[in-house]
């Protein structure tokens, strides 16, 4: 009963747990359908990555987050890094697919997919810089102190604050953590790697703003009343300020090691386009 209650929203969003409850059941359908393209350990990330999600979005953890700064990084820890890591490490867009009904595939997805205002929409966003841009751009944009202070006043754009670092999180990671050579993945294996990389001065930089400042940075978790005694608003932003410089960038390393690892795999099979061409053209 009491990891139930945690499970429960402490702000419901009905639209939210509306979209949970449609992907869970996609990937459910497509893993039962095509057991193959879903390995269990691939199952296994993926749930922990959709139950992270979850936690950060919609369960008991709000009302911490909402009264402790290192909570609130936790929070987004999750919903930024962790959550969407695990997810895109599952590869789960062939077995969503199988989820689908394939009338809703071949006359509703892929036409869709195939439209010039969706196309160019993902060509922006998976753009290697304005990925890059925006992984790190959002995490200054909502811990900048103004920002930050309406963010978790307003109930709205708290919503979008989170919702935006999770869909955000999860465009990364799967430009970063795609098996694939290029094309069909969106970057060359060395993008990947490098990409992985380039984020990390950035959140270390501003972890560490944020652990050795001396004054107050966000103020609003002491007028607001904080959830757990014992805290003093200094160790609070400098517990903050650590989650946001030391798990962010070691995952970063893991990811750049899981690209570097794919771009071997695809150069010992083969399948990388220099590799390719001298396969075919034996005699040059």
């Amino acid at each position: 009963m009491a990891l139930l209650h945690w499970l429960i929203p402490w702000e419901p969003s009905p639209l939210t747990l509306l979209a949970f409850a449609a992907v869970g059941m996609l990937y459910l359908r497509g893993s039962l359908r095509s057991p193959l393209t879903a390995p269990w350990p691939r199952q296994l990330a993926f749930w922990l990555g959709f139950a992270v999600l979850y936690v950060g979005l919609q369960s008991q953890l709000d009302y911490y987050a909402e009264h402790e700064f290192f909570i609130h990084r936790l929070q987004h820890l999750g919903l930024h890094h962790l959550g969407p890591f695990l997810i895109a490490l599952a590869y789960p867009g062939a077995t969503l697919r199988r989820g689908l009904p394939l009338r809703w595939r071949t006359r509703g997805l892929n036409p869709l997919l195939r439209t010039a205002p969706v196309r160019r929409t993902l060509d922006v966003l998976l753009n290697p810089v304005v990925a890059g841009v925006l992984f790190v751009g959002l995490i200054y944009l909502w811990l900048w102190p103004a920002v930050h202070f309406d963010a978790m006043l307003d109930a709205r754009l708290y919503r979008v604050m989170n919702t935006s670092m999770a869909v955000d999180g999860l465009l990364f990671w799967w430009l970063i953590l795609d098996p694939r050579p290029r094309p069909p993945a969106r970057l060359a294996p060395g993008v990947r790697v490098l990409l992985a990389l380039a984020v990390m001065p950035p959140q270390i930089a501003l972890g560490a703003y944020i652990s050795f400042t001396q004054h107050d940075l966000f103020p609003l978790y002491s007028l607001c009343g904080r959830a757990m005694g014992g805290i003093s608003p200094a160790t609070d932003q400098l517990l903050g300020g650590l989650v946001t410089w030391i798990p962010a960038s070691m995952m970063s390393v893991i990811a750049a090691l899981l690209a570097l690892r794919h771009w071997i795999a695809l150069s010992q099979r083969g399948r990388l386009p220099q590799r390719r061409r001298a396969a075919l053209n034996p005699g040059r």
